[in-house]
């Protein structure tokens, strides 16, 4: 009995050592997560492989928060999938911080993965304009801005030049060039990126708002594309592709296919993202020194592109969000942003790297991209946006392949976008 009583007590002593370690290592946890420690940042493949370089200079003055980077598979639609699993998993997840497509912050913000974030502890009044407005959902910031973008028209400025012709500022002045020009010098008129993807929502987006139109208002709650504008802006890209100023091959195009053709001389006018004007100068390219680049056309002057780029974000069970945010601020600083344009070759978030003289002689795109970005807009805002991406996608498609009328179009458009947004 002596040993029984011995032995109970024994037991009730270590169950409150294993209490009172348990609370401690549960407290630690809690510090630690409202502290500082390692991170994990999740992103798509970089594929200019600028970031390993970077976060190495984080890791070497910042030991106890060393982050490790997971490079997710390059197309946008598996990194978004394998995000959301990660994310979904809660405390399982291991994603810290995620440089998410700016197309992204809304849906994840609604679903509540990522966390909003405090606005004075990043330097956001030394952004471009506008881009900072893809960050925020419902009136707060729920992301950081990293990489911004907008489309351009690049052009043969060598063929303008010959034919005494300025480059086209306007939609008819496009089809004109693209229609009479083009077959003179035996290329083809016009592409983008059409295939049924996400690159074709950017594409028919900014074919809507630069003929003045919207597509969603209210942060998705309320269908707006149903509009003369909206009719205007599918009615160029149908039109493109019915009088074959547009190829019918521009119909299978993503960003690489059509930064290929116009590459390789195959093409007049392409609308693209700036890491096109980039390649299609390079040496070894055929048309290398041929290359000019405008803001795109819209029907009465400039158009008005689609914001593109990625925003840091953290996730919602991040385990040290107080180091999270000190990466995202260590990212957007003025030194690493130029490290991203320079090494990375894309557009920083920085708005003074653009009025730097030795950046813009290595980069002339600069100055045009800097108007295209001011006068861009954020694609539609919506908690279901892959869903809004997939109904504009199948519709867009079948106004260009002439299944539909762009006036049918439209009126397609706006149902199943009400359905989408009643969800």
């Amino acid at each position: 009995m002596r040993w029984i009583h011995a032995a109970g007590r024994g037991l009730l002593v270590l169950i409150v050592v294993l209490t009172g370690y348990v609370a401690s290592g549960a407290r630690a946890d809690q510090a630690g997560a409202d502290g500082r420690g390692p991170l994990t940042l999740a992103t798509a493949g970089d594929l200019t492989g600028y970031l390993g370089s970077v976060l190495d200079g984080w890791n070497r003055t910042h030991p106890g928060e060393k982050v490790t980077l997971v490079e997710l598979p390059d197309s946008a639609d598996e990194t978004r999938a394998q995000m959301i699993t990660d994310l979904r998993a809660g405390e399982r997840g291991r994603f810290d911080v995620l440089n998410i497509d700016v197309s992204w912050t809304s849906e994840f913000a609604a679903a509540g993965w990522i966390r909003p974030l405090p606005r004075d502890r990043f330097p956001l009044g030394t952004f471009l304009p506008r881009v900072v407005d893809t960050a925020t959902y419902d009136g707060r910031l729920y992301a950081v801005p990293y990489v911004t973008n907008a489309g351009l028209l690049l052009y043969r400025k060598d063929i303008l030049a010959a034919e005494d012709i300025p480059p086209p500022r306007t939609w008819a002045e496009l089809e004109r060039a693209a229609k009479t020009l083009a077959p003179r010098h035996g290329l083809d008129g016009y592409a983008g990126q059409f295939l049924p993807y996400e690159g074709l929502t950017v594409n028919a987006a900014e074919a809507v708002y630069s003929a003045g139109g919207t597509i969603l208002g209210d942060e998705g709650e309320r269908v707006t594309v149903n509009s003369r504008a909206a009719r205007e802006g599918i009615g160029f890209l149908a039109r493109g592709v019915r009088e074959g100023w547009i190829p019918e091959e521009a119909l299978t195009y993503k960003e690489e296919e059509s930064k290929q053709a116009f590459q390789d001389g195959r093409l007049l006018f392409l609308r693209n993202w700036p890491y096109a004007y980039v390649a299609a100068s390079a040496p070894g390219s055929a048309v290398a020194g041929k290359v000019g680049a405008v803001p795109l056309p819209g029907p009465d002057g400039a158009g008005t592109s689609v914001l593109g780029g990625s925003n840091l974000a953290v996730g919602s069970h991040a385990r040290h969000p107080d180091s999270a945010a000190r990466l995202i601020a260590y990212l957007t600083s003025e030194r690493v942003q130029r490290q991203v344009l320079t090494r990375g070759a894309l557009p920083p978030v920085r708005a003074a790297l653009y009025d730097d003289p030795g950046l813009v002689r290595r980069f002339p795109y600069l100055p045009t991209l800097r108007e295209s970005v001011l006068a861009a807009a954020p694609r539609p805002k919506s908690p279901h946006y892959d869903q809004v991406s997939l109904v504009v996608q199948a519709v867009v498609r079948d106004a260009m392949t002439g299944r539909q009328t762009p006036e049918a179009a439209v009126r397609r458009l706006a149902t199943e976008l009400a359905a989408v947004s009643s969800r």
